[in-house]
């Protein structure tokens, strides 16, 4: 019964993929590239879910949005993690 907000976050620019960059490159890759949607209902926690983790740029960048914008909690729940 948890409550999903797929449209919670916007992708405010194009991104490159981010399969063949190093982990610094990837996190500059996806710096501020996600915003919090206009007008959006903010709750206090959000999960954000992956289905695999590498250097978590990305997780990271969502993150940033999120606390930016207000959000209290953010977890970060993953099904894999590249090691």
């Amino acid at each position: 019964s948890l409550p999903l907000a797929p449209r919670l976050l916007v992708r405010t620019r194009a991104t490159g993929a981010q399969s063949r960059l190093d982990a610094l490159a990837r996190r500059r890759n996806v710096r501020g590239a996600f915003a919090v949607a206009h007008r959006a209902m903010l709750p206090a926690h959000v999960a954000l879910v992956d289905d695999v983790m590498t250097t978590g740029a990305t997780l990271h960048a969502a993150a940033t949005a999120l606390r930016r914008a207000g959000v209290a909690r953010v977890e970060a729940w993953v099904c894999a993690r590249v090691p």
